[in-house]
């Protein structure tokens, strides 16, 4: 037997590669599912089983594709109903795989048709749950992304999530190892652990929503306290796992057409194509196409486009380092943004050598604003969570959270002088994109974020525990 957890660090995504005897099970796929294939190719197997721990939000998942290309069966739990063929298990039954047995447990409260999958070894001992949303590493899938469940509220959820938690996994052995499909820095949790991968026993003891002398009311009440707005992408991830969607070569396809200058331009004309440029942010301070959208392919990219763009179906054009033209469209691509239409081909370089015009950021040091605090008094936006602003930020500094940007437009100055920053330079220059694509250029960009603040001894304010505050 075999097991292989195959982690995706910018979704904190783990999709799980089983073979036995030849027989192979994958568990939530990524989009992209020729590292699969060439997988069991390369172990002489054949993929049998796709199981789906539920409908995705965050991510699109690679089981159509995966499913037409190796004719393997797609699994979903009790009360499924995908667009497509698809086989929808019952509550506890079991799936051969080789020697071993995958059993179903239907385990819904993040979603209705969520389903824990608990491999049984050749023994028959229960030896490890791949556990989806349901159960995270320190906390448990939020209970208010559910789709098709208007009838029920955020709290009903999170009351079956608990009969699921307390009924199906927690009377497991404490040696069972938990896999789980999400790690910190998901958005379909709060309190994630940055491991992957534990035993059961560990997280009896170290999560909040396993306590054995827990009431169904604490839960409910800790599960809730808290939620943000989920991002607005994902019900339309949602709608692509449940109905389909083009396959990942039309799409790369389509994404990577190579486009000169002149017939770039006219594309972003003719399409109202988002021009988004994934280069590093210092590139784009120092020069990039007006209005384009700044995005690192080298920060948290796909989850910062999913709740920037928000609309899977917006047509997009790409600025990007040479070299890493494919790899933008397939990251694009996993969060549903299949629309890509094509790239700059020779990048930023040629748009200048093309005598096209083209915009900048104005960005200073941190010691160089901290002379600037030193003879006046100045308006200051912190776009960084709010948890991170609680913690410490610059005295009378502005929270305007990345995330909520577009909710803050009008508090911006219409004239005056600003500054934005954020923890390290990432987020305050896609927020400076923002801002400039919506006619606001009176801004500076702290360059290096407040750890650079911290650093050139500009006063913040005392430390506080965001925890201490619920």
């Amino acid at each position: 037997m075999k097991i292989e957890q195959i982690y995706t660090g910018c979704l904190a995504q783990g999709a799980y590669y089983i073979e036995s005897k030849g027989e192979v099970a994958i568990i939530d796929p990524l989009r992209e599912v020729k590292p699969y294939i060439d997988r069991a190719t390369k172990d002489n197997a054949t993929i049998k089983y796709i199981f789906e721990t539920h409908f995705h939000a965050d991510f699109v998942s690679g089981h159509v594709t995966l499913a037409k290309e190796t004719g393997a069966t797609i699994i979903y739990g009790p009360t499924a109903n995908p667009s497509f063929d698809a086989y929808i298990a019952k509550d506890n039954e079991a799936f051969k795989l080789g020697d071993i047995t995958i059993i179903a447990l239907h385990t819904p409260g993040h979603t209705m048709e969520s389903t824990t999958y608990l491999l049984r070894d050749e023994n028959g001992k229960d030896h490890a749950i791949f556990s989806g949303d349901t159960l995270f590493l320190g906390d448990v899938g939020r209970p208010d992304l559910a789709q098709k469940a208007a009838d029920m509220t955020q709290e009903q959820l999170a009351g079956l999530l608990y009969d699921s938690l307390r009924s199906k996994i927690m009377p497991l052995a404490d040696d069972v190892i938990v896999y789980p499909a999400h790690g910190a820095g998901s958005a379909c949790g709060k309190n994630m652990m940055k491991e992957t991968v534990d035993t059961l026993g560990n997280q009896k003891q170290m999560n909040y929503a396993l306590r054995a002398d827990m009431t169904q009311e604490e839960f409910i009440k800790e599960v809730t306290d808290g939620l943000q707005a989920p991002p607005k992408y994902f019900p339309l991830n949602v709608k692509m796992n449940k109905e389909g969607y083009d396959d990942i070569d039309v799409v790369l396809k389509r994404g990577t057409q190579a486009l000169s200058p002149d017939a770039f331009e006219a594309a972003a004309n003719e399409t109202e194509a988002i021009v988004l440029d994934v280069r590093h942010q210092n590139d784009f301070v120092k020069g990039h196409i007006p209005r384009s959208i700044f995005i690192g392919i080298d920060g948290g990219f796909a989850p910062w486009v999913g709740a920037l763009i928000a609309d899977v179906k917006q047509p997009i054009l790409l600025v990007t380092p040479e070299g890493r033209e494919e790899e933008t469209v397939t990251r694009l691509s996993r969060v549903g943004f299949d629309n890509t239409l094509g790239y700059l081909e020779g990048g930023f370089e040629a748009w200048k050598a093309a005598s096209k015009d083209y915009d900048t950021i104005s960005s200073i040091s941190a010691e160089t604003f901290k002379d600037t605090l030193e003879k006046e008094t100045v308006p200051v936006f912190d776009v960084r969570k709010e948890g991170e602003f609680i913690s410490a930020h610059i005295k009378d500094a502005h929270l305007t959270p990345l995330d909520f940007l577009n909710d803050h437009l009008s508090e911006f100055p219409e004239s005056e002088t600003f500054y934005v920053h954020c923890a390290g330079g990432y987020r305050s220059v896609i927020a400076a994109s923002i801002l400039k694509s919506r006619g606001i250029h009176n801004l500076v960009d702290i360059a290096g974020g407040f750890g650079a603040i911290k650093k050139a001894g500009i006063p913040v304010t005392d430390y506080v525990c965001p925890s201490t505050l619920k």
